[in-house]
Order: C-alpha cells, then sequence, then structure tokens
C-alpha cells in the first residue's frame, strides 16, 4: 500500500523539515504540501536532517482537493471530534483497519492540518475517514511533526519500503473494487440527493463515511440496490 504524507498549509519551515526527517525514518517517501510556507529554506533543513531529498521531491498544490485527486483513500488526522465524521479512528488502530482493506486501497493519504487551527470542516469532509491520537490529557497536544511520526510509526508495518513504486500493476480485482467503491460513492451521493438528503445534511455525511467500512459482498449488494432504486426513479 502506497502512503502519503499531506501537509496542509504547513506555517513553519521547521515543522516541515522535521516532518520530512519523520516520514523518512520510517520508510516514507512521498511527501505532498498544500500552499506551503518556504519548505526549502535552511531551517526546513536543519531540521531534516538527511531527509532533504524528501523536501526536494516533495509535490506542492494549492489546496487539499488537488493533493489527493489521485489517492483511494484519505484519512484526516484531527484532535477534536468534528460532526463531518463521527467515526474517527484511533492512531493506534490505523493500520489494522487499512490491512483489511487491502483489496480495496492500494494508495492512501494522511492528511495533517495547520499547526494553530487544524483542518477545516471543508477539508475534513473532503476525506474518506478521520484520525486521531489518543493522548492523557487534552494538553500539552503534539505537533505537526509529532504527529506524522506517530502515524509513520503506525503505518510503518506495511512493509520496509512502503511508498516504493512497483513495475508491477495491481492484480486486476484490486482495480476492479477500487473502481466499484468509487462508483457506488457516486450512486449512493445521486440516490440520497434524489431521496432529500443534501450533503448539508449530518445523516449524508454519515451514510458516506461508513460506505468506507463495507465489504466486497456489500459493495455489489449496494450497487444492484442503487442501480434499480435510479432506474425506478428515472
Amino acid at each position: 500500500m502506497k502512503v502519503s504524507f499531506i501537509l496542509v498549509e504547513p506555517a513553519v519551515p521547521e515543522n516541515v523539515g522535521a516532518a520530512a526527517r519523520a516520514i523518512k525514518t520510517m520508510g516514507f517517501t512521498n511527501l505532498r504540501l498544500v500552499n506551503p510556507c518556504n519548505h526549502l529554506e535552511l531551517k526546513a533543513k536543519m531540521l531534516a536532517h538527511g531527509s532533504n531529498d524528501i523536501l526536494e521531491n516533495a509535490q506542492v498544490f494549492d489546496n487539499l482537493a488537488d493533493a489527493i485527486a489521485d489517492l483511494d483513500f484519505t484519512v484526516a488526522t484531527s484532535a477534536k471530534l468534528r460532526w463531518v465524521k463521527l467515526e474517527p479512528i484511533d492512531s493506534t488502530n490505523l493500520y489494522s483497519f487499512l490491512k483489511e482493506r487491502e483489496h480495496l486501497i492500494s494508495s492512501v493519504g494522511i492528511v495533517l492540518g495547520r499547526e494553530e487551527s487544524g483542518l477545516t470542516n471543508e477539508e475534513i469532509a473532503m476525506c474518506s475517514r478521520t484520525s486521531s491520537v489518543p493522548l492523557a490529557a487534552p494538553y500539552p497536544s503534539i505537533n505537526l511533526a509529532q504527529s506524522a511520526m506517530v502515524y509513520a510509526y503506525s503505518l510503518s508495518k506495511f512493509g520496509i519500503t512502503p511508498n516504493t513504486d512497483s513495475d508491477t500493476p495491481p492484480q486486476q480485482t484490486e482495480n476492479i473494487n477500487q473502481q466499484s467503491l468509487k462508483a457506488l460513492m457516486g450512486k449512493a451521493s445521486e440516490v440520497l440527493t434524489l431521496s432529500g438528503i443534501s450533503p448539508e445534511l449530518l445523516i449524508y455525511g454519515r451514510i458516506m463515511e461508513r460506505l468506507n467500512d463495507l465489504s466486497p459482498t456489500d459493495i455489489n449488494l449496494l450497487h444492484s440496490f442503487c442501480s434499480k432504486f435510479l432506474e425506478k426513479y428515472k
């Protein structure tokens, strides 16, 4: 499983450098930055400490939507429970959660928010699920680079080089399942809208969130239901 770490509008170069160092020590190489500070300045490179290649090869995007467009599954990290996603995955359980869904997911993005304010509700709504780090007390909180290390360590179990691209194409069944889940999300959204459940309503977000937990059998079942519903409606 290819894992990408996405920092949204990091304001402190040292944090970007430390995050780059954190993910490299755990075997990851894919760093994406959304509207960042100067991540190549000396302060960032000093904290990167041998991970300058991660900084230099980082992809830079204008917005989060573009940064995650090619990923199968995205995890928004948040210290607070947000109305848009009500079932956060504990960081210690995230590996197991993703491992069980390897048949559906070949690329995942860990989205980390701003140092001061984290991610907005709109940005969290773009992601598949949320995750939080269990703390003994609300304060002191952990900073951006520390969060990156926690998630990199948790997901390092995927392998020594989990971000190494392979010349071997994914198995056909994996592609079919990934495409099926995305297609189901589109059908479900249409069904909900036609039923009077708009994206602004809480139940809409809850239903779309839970679709990511479905087994392949359930995905096929809901595909059939949604198709029949839309056929009947139209």
